[in-house]
């Protein structure tokens, strides 16, 4: 329930402040929800990773529909994706779902340890 709980107010949140602030912003966000909610390392890891991938994922796509895949073909012209919009629109989501499982890892890590979590 904690894991759920987690992954829909870091995507939420990040969809929020994504609106005013940088990109790096879902950062802060994964290290704050993974601080207030407890939740083992790995849990929260994985909690900031799929609600980010999620979401960068499907805004990026929503994008790539909105204008016929122009902007995107372009970009993976560019990188060296041979024009594969796809592996771009995963490469997009890897990156930030990366960024906040590893913030929200930090902030999982600086609560005090509980007992039951360590064997």
């Amino acid at each position: 329930m904690r894991f759920l709980l987690a992954t829909l107010l870091t995507a939420t949140l990040c969809f929020i402040t994504g609106m005013y602030t940088p990109w790096w912003s879902l950062a802060v966000v994964a290290f704050v929800v993974a601080l207030l909610i407890k939740q083992p390392i790995g849990l929260a890891w994985l909690s900031g990773f799929v609600a980010i991938f999620f979401l960068w994922g499907g805004l990026a796509a929503l994008l790539q529909f909105r204008n016929n895949s122009v902007l995107a073909q372009k970009i993976a012209n560019l990188l060296p994706l041979h024009g594969n919009t796809f592996l771009l629109l995963l490469i997009t989501a890897l990156i930030g779902a990366l960024v906040a499982g590893f913030a929200a890892m930090s902030g999982s890590s600086l609560r005090p340890m509980d007992r039951r979590y360590v064997k």
